[in-house]
C-alpha cells in the first residue's frame, strides 16, 4: 500500500505510520512540522498545511490510501481556529483525493461528534448529530465526518469515518498531559459523583483499527460510507480509574468534588469571561467539560468487530501497565538529562 497519513508526526498519526512501516508499506506524511527521524526510517516528509489546496494536492500524488488524522483538537477558540483545520482542511483532502485518484480516505473522527448532554451507555451508530454542539471541536469534526461520507462513491474513491473515544497511552500528548498537569498543580477537581463510566482507547490499537479499516475499505464493501465506534471495549469508571493513574504516578489525590450542575454554570460564567474579555489561554472549566467529566459515555464497537474485525488487543490493564511503564522510563530520562 501507498499511503499518505495527515497529521503522521502526531501522537495517533506516529503510531499509524509505525505499524504501516512494520508491514513494509511505502508511507508519506503531510504535517506542519519536520520530522527528521520519521525521514531516516524511510518516510517521506512533507511539511505543509491541510489548509492550502495546492500543498495537499501534491501529498496526495500516487497515494493508493490517505489517513486522514490531522485536526485542530481543544475545548476552547475562536470558531475560525477550528473551522480551517477541521472544516476546510478535510475538504481540500477529500477533493485531492478525487482529482488525484485516491482509492481510500480513512478519516479519525470522534465520539464527540454526536454527543448531546445526555448519558450514552452502549450506543451505536444510529445515534444522530446533536441539533446544537457546545463545544467548536465537536461542531465542526461533525461538520467535516459529513463531508467524508457523502464523499464516498464519488470519483472512484471509498471512505470511512471512524470515531476512537479518549485515546490514550505512551508519548500521548493531549488527554494524559492535561489531565496530569492540573492533578501536579492541585487543580483537577472530580465532576460528579463518580459512577460514570467512559469508554477510553488505547493508541496502538486505535492505529491497528485505522489500517483494519483501510484493508477493508472497497466500493462493495459495508464499511465504505459507514461511521464506526473504536474503543477498547472495556469501560471504567472514570474517577476512580484517575484516581489509580495518579496514585500510581505519586501525583497529589483528588480532593475536591463539584456537581454536574454546578460546573455547568461555573463553565457558562467562565466562557462568557473569556470571550468578552478575550482572556488567554482555555477556561478551566466548559458546559461541555462540566457534561463529559459527570455523564457516562460508551459504546457499542460490535459494527467494527463485523465489518473489518477489529478487536481490541490490550486490556485496560496492560495498557494501563505498559503506559505506567514508558512514563516512568521518559520520567528517568528527564532526570538524567536534568542531573
Amino acid at each position: 500500500m501507498k499511503a499518505l497519513v495527515t497529521g503522521g508526526g502526531g501522537f495517533l498519526g506516529r503510531y499509524i505510520v509505525e505499524q504501516l512501516l512494520a508491514r513494509g508499506d511505502d508511507v508519506a506524511i503531510l504535517s506542519r512540522g519536520h520530522y527528521p527521524d520519521l525521514a531516516t526510517q524511510g518516510v517521506t516528509v512533507i511539511q505543509g498545511d491541510i489548509t492550502n489546496a495546492a500543498t495537499v494536492i501534491q501529498a496526495c500524488m500516487g497515494m493508493e490510501t490517505v489517513f486522514h488524522v490531522a485536526a485542530r483538537p481543544g475545548v476552547w477558540g475562536t470558531w475560525n481556529s477550528f473551522y480551517q483545520p477541521n472544516v476546510l482542511g478535510t475538504q481540500n483532502i477529500v477533493a485531492a483525493c478525487q482529482e488525484e485518484g485516491v482509492t481510500k480516505l480513512v478519516y479519525t473522527s470522534s465520539p464527540s461528534v454526536i454527543f448531546d448532554n445526555q448519558a450514552h451507555e452502549g450506543a451505536d451508530e444510529s445515534l444522530p448529530y446533536p441539533l446544537e454542539f457546545e463545544n467548536m471541536y465537536s461542531h465542526t469534526k461533525a461538520l467535516a465526518e459529513q463531508v467524508v461520507i457523502k464523499a464516498n462513491g464519488k470519483q472512484g474513491l471509498a471512505t470511512v469515518s471512524l470515531r476512537p473515544h479518549l485515546i490514550w497511552g505512551p508519548r500521548d500528548t493531549q488527554l494524559l498531559p492535561r489531565l496530569l498537569a492540573r492533578a501536579q498543580a492541585g487543580r483537577l477537581i472530580q465532576v460528579g459523583d463518580g459512577t460514570n463510566k467512559v469508554d477510553l482507547t488505547y493508541v496502538e490499537d486505535a492505529a491497528r483499527a485505522h489500517l483494519l479499516a483501510a484493508d477493508a475499505l472497497g466500493p462493495d464493501s459495508p464499511v465504505a460510507g459507514s461511521v464506526y465506534f473504536i474503543s477498547q471495549d472495556e469501560p471504567v469508571l472514570l474517577w476512580p480509574w484517575t484516581s489509580e493513574l495518579l496514585q500510581q504516578l505519586k501525583l497529589p489525590p483528588i480532593k475536591r468534588r463539584v456537581s454536574k450542575v454546578v460546573a455547568r454554570a461555573v463553565g457558562g460564567v467562565l466562557e462568557a469571561c473569556y470571550y468578552i474579555l478575550r482572556l488567554p489561554g482555555e477556561p478551566p472549566m466548559t458546559r461541555f467539560l462540566g457534561s463529559v467529566l459527570a455523564m457516562s459515555h460508551y459504546y457499542d464497537i460490535s459494527k467494527a468487530k463485523q465489518d473489518f474485525g477489529y478487536k481490541p488487543q490490550y486490556s485496560m490493564a496492560a495498557a494501563l501497565a505498559k503506559t505506567l511503564a514508558e512514563m516512568k522510563k521518559e520520567r528517568g530520562r528527564k532526570g538524567e538529562n536534568n542531573g
